[in-house]
């Protein structure tokens, strides 16, 4: 499979309407942890309003820039030009997603500083509890059409 099968088409950069495009969920792709969200968001997701794509590839590079895409911990959310990270990507990812998942959103009245140290303590045991990949993973072809490279 060629990187282009990964390419996506996003919308009509001229429509107005939020979330006209569809928001990038960027992964270590290495990640069980994030691996398994990823798979959760994909079943949860039935309108496509998500997008994913591997911290190590070009799409994180282009939108985090290089270093930043290296050394993040496990997930950030691309949404509307903007960049969210920790718990900030988790609870806006669930506001995307609507129906009964944006009841996540009350999260946010939990203090950002215990948010984030419960999120970070994931991030750092991630591998040890859920394990890591030798490679990225790589998505059905289902699945292509949701992901970036």
């Amino acid at each position: 499979m060629t990187a282009d099968a990964f390419q996506v088409k996003e919308a009509d950069p001229s429509a107005s309407s939020p979330g006209a495009r569809p928001a990038i969920v960027f992964f270590d792709g290495v990640c069980g942890l994030c691996n398994r969200y990823v798979d959760f968001l994909l079943r949860i997701d039935a309108g496509g309003k998500l997008r994913f794509a591997p911290l190590q590839g070009k799409s994180a590079a282009e939108r985090l820039g290089k270093d930043e895409g290296e050394t993040l911990q496990s997930i950030a959310l691309y949404d509307e030009g903007k960049v969210l990270r920790k718990s900030d990507a988790v609870i806006r990812i669930f506001e995307i997603l609507g129906g009964v998942w944006g009841l996540f959103a009350l999260f946010g009245w939990v203090p950002k500083s215990l948010r984030d140290w419960v999120y970070e303590w994931a991030a750092r045991n991630r591998y040890r509890i859920f394990g890591k990949r030798d490679v990225c993973r790589v998505p059905t072809a289902e699945e292509c059409s949701r992901f970036l490279d």
